[in-house]
């Protein structure tokens, strides 16, 4: 009877080890190259909980890094995590339009390309009290007295800022009279157009989207292809401006991955994508979900590096 009870023992034993959840990652240690309450920091936190839900990874943390169009966070990252697993970059049109103007010594080549994950587009905002109330309002001021439309937005050569400099090339206004205001985060540029300091902004919707609800900013455009569900705006295209305006994020690993590390890091968050959670997200900030990985996701960057760097040419920011 002793022996059958040790295997009885064993058998539960076996089974509550294979219902415990394998964790891929230990802790993960996200590096978000901006302010906090910026999208990169946005997308950190709410990929750390997708982690979590999807139990591939035990616990999350998280470190801010703003600065030349991150930059400098990409830079304290590949310097400090090398060959550790458990570390992610948040990274973006906007980091790579950074690499782009400032030539830093270290690059995304430096660090391993993970996953894209969804692409956000830019809206154009207005607080409340301001006098234009559609967007043909504001362009026909903007077209008659180009530097009197203070516009406020990300970081200069930022997504938003080349967004906004070829709408006015678009309606043949010189880029040097675009009267453009950059800011390093999300928080300190809505405030001043709250306050009446900016007349314009321009930015991702999860950044803005409760301003937008509370009906504190007015929603003119959007710079989609097309309309996005959940956002009452009309696309810049079908006013007539063939301009589009967006910014896609995803994440690296640090330097030095083996490729069974890499693959780990990579199902780990392509499953966080697939959780509940995530997707919830992904509503909630009217992203349009754009999974890619590994070398593929690695060959897309090569590609926004020239894309980049002809649009910052053409709007003369580089």
């Amino acid at each position: 009877m002793q022996p059958l009870f040790r295997r009885f023992t064993c058998a539960i034993a076996l089974a509550i080890t294979a219902a415990t959840p394998a964790f891929a990652l230990e802790t993960v240690k996200f590096m978000a190259p901006g302010s906090v309450g910026g999208g990169y920091d946005q997308t950190a936190r709410d990929l750390g909980k997708a982690l979590i839900e999807a139990k591939t990874a035990k616990a999350v943390t998280f470190e801010n890094k703003g600065g030349a169009g991150g930059t400098l966070g990409l830079a304290q990252f590949a310097n400090s995590t090398k060959g550790d697993p458990n570390a992610l970059l948040v990274v973006g049109a906007i980091m790579v339009a950074g690499i782009e103007q400032n030539k830093p010594q270290i690059t995304l080549k430096d660090v391993t390309p993970i996953a894209r994950l969804f692409t956000e587009y830019n809206v154009i905002a207005v607080r409340k009290e301001s006098e234009f109330k559609t967007l043909e309002d504001l362009l026909k001021v903007f077209k008659d007295k180009p530097s009197s439309i203070t516009w406020g937005g990300g970081s200069k050569g930022s997504v938003d800022h080349i967004g906004i400099a070829d709408l006015a090339s678009k309606m043949d206004i010189p880029v040097n009279k675009v009267n453009y205001v950059a800011f390093a985060g999300g928080g300190e540029v809505v405030a001043q157009v709250l306050g009446g300091q900016i007349k314009v902004i321009t930015g991702g919707y999860a950044e803005l989207g409760q301003y937008i609800k509370n009906g504190q900013f007015r929603v003119l455009a959007i710079g989609a292809p097309e309309r996005v569900e959940g956002i009452d705006a009309p696309t810049l295209k079908e006013k007539g401006y063939d301009v589009i305006i967006g910014n896609w994020r995803g994440v690296y690993g640090a330097a030095n991955l083996t490729p069974e590390q890499r693959k780990e890091v990579t199902d780990a968050v392509v499953a966080a994508a697939k959780s509940s959670v995530w997707q919830d997200n992904v509503k909630t900030n009217a992203w349009s979900p754009s999974i890619l990985t590994g070398d593929e996701f690695g060959k897309f960057v090569d590609e926004e590096h020239v894309r980049l760097h002809g649009m910052l040419v053409k709007v003369g920011l580089l």
